[in-house]
């Protein structure tokens, strides 16, 4: 018999499309049938359950304003911890904060019941890393609509790559320490227990654990899994065509800003659009934020590579085909810096890095890359690109071994962007011999 939590599951694995994509499907379950996670399954159809009790027996048209005021400040606060918090400062470290704000920003987040910041951020780079890859990225857009809005809760993950996933800057941080350890009491608390206590002020204690509670849990959890599935969906993309991430703005209002999810081709930007009409809350927040020197080090992306980017894509879509990669205006490559580049041995690079110890150099494909302006740029972090570069010391014995971060580059660790390639090309500063490295 099929009922209850296994009737859901039924639902929501069995039946085929438009929801699934077969093909992918069967990639996915062929080799192993992913375990039911069932804490978490139980917890979230029980939610949605009592929730949808609630608002049958408390419908809007009988609970006072003041609640249906607290639920939306309660969605909107929760969504901040989400987008501000989890998404923009600790998955993508696009700005520094204040203990204090760091503190909110946890407290917010665990409101939002969607994981601690830790478990948060790493899945969320994993996605970034390994986009749309069936296999690799925790709620691919390519394993069909309701799986990557919600279907890949209900499975215990298996991240295979997850080692390969920065993060000593989490592990660094107190506050994320603290909310980790704590996260199920902080979220039960300030998700559960707050809205009631608020709401005993207007004696509707009841209605407000209903509808701040219970109500806005939902809107919290949907609008943000909007981004992992519609966002893939339906949209325009300006920026990028790489992956399947689309602009929308209905979900940009229904996500503070979150649905213009194409200008994420620039992840470590702190704006979800470089417009000032851009639709962008949490972007406005963060700017508040700045001016009252609570948060600092802003990162944007380059104007002359986000205008770039609009270009190539306003070309494709204009004549169906990329720009030709021999046009000067969209080849990658530094013109300048290709044509008269130097020829280095890696003695010489040694010698180099020796007489000028502070830059970071990495070896692409034969090419020796300065990275060194690139490190506060850098969506992975400084470290990340610092773990690859080489040294005066690599191998001193030979130099035909040197540490080469091709593999890493390359798709091994993360599938990089059109934009991110032209930016390492721009970097290249001298010409190593194919030959003398293995």
């Amino acid at each position: 018999m099929i009922g209850g939590p296994n009737l859901f599951m039924y639902l929501l694995f069995v039946l085929p499309l438009p929801f699934f994509s077969p093909s992918t499907m069967n990639d996915s379950t062929s080799a192993s049938r992913p375990q039911i996670w069932w804490s978490n399954s139980i917890f979230f159809v029980a939610v949605h359950l009592a929730a949808f009790n609630g608002i049958y027996w408390l419908p809007p048209t009988i609970i006072p304003w003041p609640t249906i005021a607290l639920t939306y400040a309660m969605w909107q606060l929760a969504e901040f911890g989400i987008t501000i918090g989890y998404h923009r400062l600790w998955s993508h470290r696009a700005f520094r904060a204040t203990v204090g704000v760091r503190l909110v920003l946890a407290v917010l987040g665990s409101a939002g019941f969607q994981g601690s910041i830790k478990w948060w951020c790493l899945r969320h780079r994993l996605h970034h890393r390994f986009t749309d890859d069936p296999v690799h990225d925790p709620y691919a857009a390519t394993r069909g609509l309701l799986y990557s809005h919600m279907g890949w809760i209900f499975f215990k993950p298996t991240y295979t790559r997850m080692e390969l996933v920065d993060r000593e800057d989490l592990d660094r941080d107190p506050v994320v320490r603290f909310q980790h350890k704590y996260y199920i009491p902080l979220a039960l608390f300030f998700g559960f227990a707050v809205p009631p206590l608020i709401g005993a002020l207007w004696h509707d204690a009841f209605g407000a654990f209903v509808w701040a509670g219970l109500v806005s849990r939902l809107a919290v959890w949907h609008c943000t899994f909007f981004v992992n599935s519609l966002a893939h969906w339906d949209g325009l993309q300006p920026f990028s065509d790489e992956n399947t991430s689309r602009g929308n703005l209905l979900l940009a209002v229904l996500t503070s800003g979150e649905g213009n999810h194409n200008f994420h081709a620039f992840p470590h930007d702190f704006r979800s659009g470089p417009w000032i009409a851009t639709w962008d809350p949490s972007k406005w927040a963060i700017l508040i934020l700045h001016k009252l020197g609570l948060v600092s080090g802003l990162r944007q992306a380059r104007e002359v590579d986000y205008e770039e980017a609009i270009a190539y894509m306003d070309h494709k879509s204009l004549h169906g085909v990329p720009p030709s990669m021999e046009d000067d205006e969209y080849d990658g490559e530094n013109k300048t810096a290709g044509d008269t580049c130097q020829q280095w041995t890696i003695a010489r690079t040694k010698a180099y890095l020796k007489e000028h110890p502070t830059r970071c150099l990495v070896l692409l494909h034969g090419w020796v890359v300065d990275v060194t302006s690139y490190l506060g740029e850098h969506p992975g972090g400084a470290s990340l690109l610092r773990k690859y570069a080489v040294t005066p010391e690599d191998d001193e014995g030979a130099d035909r071994k040197w540490r080469d971060a091709s593999w890493a580059f390359d798709g091994g660790l993360n599938n990089h962007s059109r934009a991110a390639c032209k930016r390492m090309k721009e970097l290249r500063v001298a010409k190593i011999e194919t030959e003398a490295v293995s």
